[in-house]
């Protein structure tokens, strides 16, 4: 398995790790079948999320993913940051083997799960389908 030098590179140097005591929004997910799990924390000022740090559990793919959306999503607003996808992480990192594809899923969703998080906290109202991606009992209600 061949890895970029941006996901090396991350994976030995991650960014924003670390855990920070005074989030305004901490978002954890998981995948069971691979054992990664990641928590992202965020601080927001304005509607700018100003500082983001993240823990990972998991592979090398699950560290650089985590690390790279952190620096995607640091000084935007919370919207933007909402807008990220897995696959802009995938290409901000030159590119995964298919088989971590799904470390970069898991980075967009610790984003989404640390802004609603921020959301419900502070009583800002949201669709709830838009942090949904269809398969998740706790959050919509399907597969009920």
């Amino acid at each position: 398995m061949l890895y970029s030098e941006k996901v090396m590179d991350h994976f030995k140097n991650p960014r924003n790790v670390g855990k920070m005591e005074d989030a305004d929004g901490v978002g954890e997910v998981g995948n069971v079948k691979c054992g990664d799990i990641m928590k992202m924390y965020i601080k927001v000022r304005d509607g700018i999320i100003v500082d983001v740090k993240f823990n990972t559990f998991g592979c090398g793919s699950a560290i650089a993913t985590s690390s790279m959306a952190t620096e995607m999503i640091k000084g935007k607003s919370i919207e933007e940051a909402l807008e990220l996808s897995n696959r802009a992480v995938v290409e901000a990192l030159d590119g995964l083997p298919p088989a971590k594809i799904h470390c970069s899923v898991l980075a967009e969703e610790a984003v989404k799960a640390a802004v609603k998080d921020y959301y419900d906290r502070n009583g800002i109202e949201y669709d709830k389908e838009q942090f949904c991606s269809g398969d998740c009992e706790h959050c919509c209600g399907h597969n009920e």
